[in-house]
């Protein structure tokens, strides 16, 4: 029968296999966390191999992604449809095992991590849904909603200061199913040439304690009772989430690399695995698991009697309360209510008879209120700006310490915000969106990032779009961000000039399950623009054509979004008045223009008609649209702290200086 060590070393040597074989990787956390992971997965958790999607399954999050190899051994040790051959591949064109865990690529990977700290922060946002769906859809005597998540993090997870943020957060809401396993080996890339006193020297235990987090510091992660008790321990707090502090040394096994940063991110060398092997005891060649091992690792029989019994309960609840069961089940599914596209055609065209003018900052206040009762799962937040975003809505409750509610007060914590959010919408049952000021984009970006590389369902309202906020100055003045947006790949971007657009815009977001969409909005009053019914639906394609030129065959067409589109319009009357015909296309979104047949594309903006295009942000992004031939009346420098009036004056954006643009372009 094989002993516990057995176990933990079949994780070591498969990790130091991969990365030879690969001759790239990270064996040191791996081969360091071992012993933890094997008291945790073995002993502890909730899983099924056969569905690795099942509800109410633990979740399992490797914050310090680099050690991916540890969790790819675990999946195929435990039976995920994860083989050998895989393994074997790690690190290598089109495998399941890339060099940092990817959600949806590899079965049983929960989070794409890599970038230190985002993980602990998408898992503050797992263990949000669960309290929040529990707080929804449990019932007395019935109970489908009652996991963990689970978290390794290691020393450059707390550096990172997305981890204060995230972490800061979740004490305060008191996520008592949420436990952190720190990986304490005291090490990093850089203590191969001085030691990381002389730059990590926090009392990590006083921190979370601070934060209000329970804290079992000082356990031996190589002693398999020491960190069972530890998690036992953490299992029984049911007011906040637990940090286990586990000492560990980095490489455990390597006779000569353990204890060193150079075991962090390199192959050992063949001489060392084989001392290494010597060392463990491991007699078995690369890749081979030994029957006993492989038995005793397998997690499917157990896995399948525990969501077995899930099964039955979800049964019995739905008998008594079948409603909340065909809810929970349509949300955890993501699909969108019956009603939902019979609610977003009424609200839409609703808006455009009524013709508000109004900050689209406000039409997306409106738009919320309109559309969230029939969405439920629309789970809101703002980074501090409530006010000024304008995300809460009527409904809006306010999530607090162990309850449930449909709105996160944040505060100042944009990056975790936007990671947090992931992690909501990965766990399923929610569509969250969380708001702050568009400068302020580049604290969240990264997460924004992967938010697009795992093509999640997130929205980010993101309000004072250009700098028609005006007294502020260019430190709250954004020039740069709607472009740089824009080029991070399946991110949908929105700049609506109007209440319509903006409607639109919201509806697209939800609609949108295969990526993320950041909403442009304005502080100022932009004016309403009339529509014909065609018109109204081709708002969804992204840029279409809003007034067509006076015979219909432009001289010129002028491409506008957000508050500029106002402006191509009143320049459009004035390019008459001299005789010259302009088309004015509004292109509330590139990304989603971009992907139209290119039938659209070509009849929206025919070839070899002069273009100008108006936006308040840097202008060489519309180069692509308008070509070197064509115009940008755009902002290539910071903006000032003035009036938004006199800002736009300042800078060219107005109805003559586009018009005499428009025909220069035209010679």
């Amino acid at each position: 029968m094989a002993t516990t060590t057995e176990l933990a070393n079949a994780l070591r040597v498969l990790a130091m296999d991969a990365v030879q074989k690969a001759n790239s990787g990270h064996p040191g956390m791996p081969m360091g966390m071992a012993d933890i992971a094997e008291v945790l997965w073995r002993r502890h958790l909730k899983h099924n191999p056969a569905d690795p999607r099942w509800p109410d399954r633990d979740r399992f999050v490797l914050s310090n992604g680099h050690g991916s190899m540890l969790l790819y051994g675990l999946l195929h040790l435990t039976g995920y449809a994860l083989p050998i051959e895989e393994l074997k591949n790690f690190r290598q064109l089109h495998s399941m095992t890339p060099g940092h865990p990817e959600v949806g690529m590899t079965p049983g990977v929960e989070i794409t991590t890599g970038p230190l700290g985002q993980g602990i922060a998408g898992a503050v946002g797992m263990a949000i849904a669960e309290q929040l769906l529990a707080a929804e859809f449990n019932r007395p005597g019935h109970t489908i909603v009652d996991h963990r998540t689970w978290v390794f993090l290691g020393d450059g997870c707390l550096m990172e200061g997305i981890s204060h943020e995230a972490c800061s957060l979740a004490g305060t809401l008191g996520l008592s199913k949420l436990v952190a396993v720190y990986d304490d080996n005291h090490i990093s890339i850089d203590s191969e040439k001085s030691t990381m006193e002389h730059w990590f020297t926090d009392d990590t235990a006083a921190r979370f304690a601070a934060y209000g987090w329970h804290v079992i510091p000082g356990v031996d992660g190589h002693d398999p009772d020491a960190v069972d008790a530890a998690i036992r321990s953490a299992r029984a707090v049911t007011d906040r989430p637990v940090l286990i502090c586990c000492k560990t040394i980095i490489g455990k096994g390597s006779p000569r690399k353990a204890n060193t940063g150079s075991v962090h991110g390199a192959p050992l060398g063949a001489d060392e695995i084989a001392a290494t092997r010597a060392a463990l005891g491991w007699t078995h060649p690369p890749f081979e698991i030994p029957d006993d091992i492989r038995q005793a690792w397998d997690a499917r029989a157990k896995g399948a009697d525990v969501q077995a019994d899930w099964t039955k309960r979800f049964a019995a609840y739905a008998a008594v309360h079948p409603a909340e069961a065909a809810e929970f089940s349509r949300r955890i599914g993501g699909a969108l209510p019956a009603n939902w596209q019979t609610t977003a055609d009424a609200f839409v065209a609703g808006l455009d008879a009524k013709g508000e003018t109004i900050a689209t900052r406000k039409a997306s206040q409106n738009a919320i209120e309109g559309l969230a009762p029939a969405l439920p799962e629309l789970l809101g937040g703002s980074a501090d700006l409530a006010g000024s975003n304008l995300t809460l809505w009527s409904g809006s409750k306010g999530v607090n310490r162990g309850q449930g509610g449909n709105y996160l007060f944040y505060g100042v914590r944009e990056f975790a915000m936007a990671a947090i959010m992931n992690g909501i919408t990965l766990h399923g049952g929610f569509i969250p969106y969380g708001g702050t000021f568009l400068v302020f984009s580049d604290y969240a970006r990264n997460a924004l990032r992967l938010a697009a590389l795992m093509k999640l369902r997130v929205v980010y309202v993101f309000t004072h779009d250009s700098i028609g906020l005006g007294e502020d100055g260019p430190t709250h003045q954004p020039v740069e961000h709607a472009a740089t947006l824009r080029m991070i790949p399946h991110m949908d971007v929105w700049r609506p000039c109007d209440t319509v657009e903006t409607a639109a815009a919201w509806r697209a977001s939800v609609e949108r399950a295969d990526g993320p969409t950041s909403l442009l909005l304005s502080r100022q009053n932009l004016p309403h623009q009339a529509r014909t019914a065609a018109q109204l639906a081709d708002v969804a394609k992204g840029g279409y054509v809003l007034a067509e030129a006076s015979g219909g065959k432009p001289a010129v067409i002028l491409i506008a979004t957000g508050s500029e589109v106002a402006l191509a319009m009143s320049a459009k009357e004035q390019l008459a008045a001299k005789g010259i015909a302009a088309r004015v296309v509004s292109m509330p979104s590139t990304t989603v223009f971009d992907r139209q047949p290119a039938a659209w594309r070509e009849a929206v903006l025919p070839r070899g008609v002069p273009r100008v295009a108006i936006e308040a942000g840097i202008s060489d992004f519309w180069r692509k649209y308008v070509g070197l031939e064509g115009a940008v009346v755009g902002m290539d420098r910071f903006g000032e702290s003035a009036p938004a009036g006199a800002l736009f004056e300042l800078f060219g954006f107005t109805a003559a200086h586009v018009t005499e643009v428009a025909e220069s372009v035209l010679g």
